[in-house]
C-alpha cells in the first residue's frame, strides 16, 4: 500500500527552530516549498501538524499552497483553511483553574489559551516566542482564567530545571485526566485526547486515508503521538528524546534532508 498523507511539523521540521529574539515568523524554504507541491502533484495530500495556534499555521499553508485541515496547538484545535474550527478539544475547566492556581502558589506565570485567545499572566521570552510563532498578539492578565473563557490548555512557564518537579506534582494531582507536554521550560496541560496523534487519525479518517497511508515528521514531545500512530513515523537527527523513541527513523538533520525524503517520496510515488 502506497503512502496517500504527509503529516509536517512545522518549527524544528520544515522551518529552523527560533530563538526567542527573532523579529519575523519563520517560513519554509523555497526547497520544502517546491518539495511539498511535488507530493500533491504525485497525488499525496499534506497537511500541518504544528503547535502553533491558527494564524501562524495559515501562514504556512498559504506558502506552501495547502488546502488541507491544519492540525494546531499540539492537537487541541483542528481548523479548516478559512480558520473555522472542524474540531476542538478543550481541557476540564475545573482542572485548568487548578493548574493556573498551583502556577500562581509556586510564583510561576502561565499560559492560558484557547484556538483563538493566548493570554499570559505575566510576560516571558517564552511566551513572546509562542505568540510570534502563532502570528498572535499575546494577552497579558495577572489572572487569566478570570477572563471567563475555557481553555484547551493551560501552560507553567518555570526553568529546565524546574519543568521535571512541575510535570511530577501536576501528575500526581491530576493523573490522567490531563495530557502533560514537557518542553524543556513550559510544561503544558491538555485534555487526555488533545494530541496530534489523535487529530491525525481524525484528519486521515475524514480525507478517506488508512493509517497506513500515513507517514508524519517531527521532532518534539508534541510529534511524539502522530509519529507513534502514523504508518511511517519520522524525525530529525537533533529532535528530543520523546520524538525519538516513538518514530521508526531519523531522516537527517534539518528541513533540507526532510526536503529530500519528501523528494524521494514524490519520485516513487511517480513511478507507482
Amino acid at each position: 500500500m502506497g503512502v496517500r498523507l504527509v503529516a509536517l511539523d512545522i518549527d524544528g521540521t520544515i522551518v529552523p527552530k527560533e530563538s526567542p529574539h527573532g523579529l519575523k515568523l519563520p517560513l519554509p524554504s523555497a526547497r520544502i516549498r517546491r518539495a511539498v507541491r511535488t507530493l500533491q502533484r504525485a497525488g499525496i495530500a499534506v497537511v500541518l501538524a504544528t503547535g502553533r495556534m491558527y494564524r501562524g499555521t495559515a501562514a504556512v499553508a498559504r506558502a506552501l499552497e495547502l488546502e488541507t485541515p491544519l492540525i494546531c496547538q499540539q492537537g487541541c484545535a483542528i481548523h479548516n483553511p478559512d480558520g473555522s474550527l472542524r474540531h476542538v478539544f478543550r481541557i476540564d475547566g475545573s482542572i485548568a483553574r487548578d493548574v493556573a492556581a498551583f502556577a500562581r502558589e509556586r510564583g510561576h506565570p502561565y499560559e492560558w489559551f484557547d484556538p483563538f485567545r493566548y493570554v499570559v499572566s505575566r510576560p516571558t521570552p517564552e511566551s513572546a516566542l509562542y505568540a510570534r510563532l502563532s502570528g498572535v498578539e499575546p494577552e497579558y492578565h495577572p489572572s487569566p482564567e478570570a477572563l471567563g473563557f475555557v481553555p484547551t490548555g493551560v501552560g507553567i512557564i518555570s526553568t529546565p530545571s524546574e519543568a521535571p518537579e512541575v510535570h511530577r506534582q501536576l501528575q500526581a494531582l491530576h493523573g490522567e485526566a490531563v495530557h502533560l507536554l514537557d518542553f524543556p521550560s513550559v510544561t503544558v496541560a491538555v485534555a487526555p485526547e488533545a494530541n496530534k496523534g489523535h487529530a491525525l487519525a481524525l484528519v486521515a479518517a475524514e480525507l478517506g486515508v488508512d493509517r497506513e497511508e500515513v507517514v508524519a515528521v517531527g521532532d518534539s514531545v508534541n510529534d511524539a503521538p502522530m509519529l507513534a500512530w502514523a504508518g511511517l513515523g519520522l524525525t530529525v537527527a537533533h529532535a528530543d528524546r520523546y520524538a525519538r523513541d516513538a518514530a521508526d527513523n531519523i531522516v537527517g538533520e534539518g528541513e533540507d534532508d526532510v526536503a529530500a525524503f519528501l523528494e524521494a517520496l514524490a519520485s516513487r510515488a511517480r513511478r507507482r
